[in-house]
């Protein structure tokens, strides 16, 4: 076997596109409108986790979690990595809207938030091989 056959194959350019410009747009919003609002204590991320009957220092844990997952979609080497976490990170709010807060139709932004991470996962998966062998 050579090198060559051990080289995982290219990611097509349009896909490499299409998934850096969503790695993009997901690490600002996680960044600013997720992140922020929770470090910063915003007033209705409070009351969320007031809500979910949370301690303050599990908004401060969420909120570092979506930090570090927005900054790893942007870091190329993490980038698959962070979308997996970001993508566990989801089922866990989903669960939450859906069972401790009766969000009703507001659980459809953690399972679409998931999907995404989940397709940035797939289109960086030879990069996830590559850290994991490390």
């Amino acid at each position: 076997m050579t090198v060559a056959d051990t080289t995982p194959p290219p990611v097509a350019r349009g896909l490499h596109r299409t998934l850096w410009v969503l790695q993009g747009f997901l690490g600002v919003f996680l960044i600013v409108a997720s992140a922020g609002p929770k470090l910063f204590g915003e007033t209705n991320a409070v009351q969320t986790f007031e809500d979910m009957g949370a301690a303050p220092w599990f908004r401060y844990f969420v909120g570092l979690l979506e930090l570090a997952g927005g900054i790893g979609l942007l870091v190329p080497r993490l980038a698959g990595l962070a979308a997996v976490g970001l993508a566990l990170l989801m089922v866990g709010a989903a669960v939450t809207q859906a069972f401790i807060l009766d969000g009703g139709a507001l659980v459809l932004t953690p399972v679409l938030l998931f999907a995404l991470f989940v397709f940035i996962a797939w289109g960086r998966r030879h990069s996830i091989r590559r850290l994991l062998e490390r």
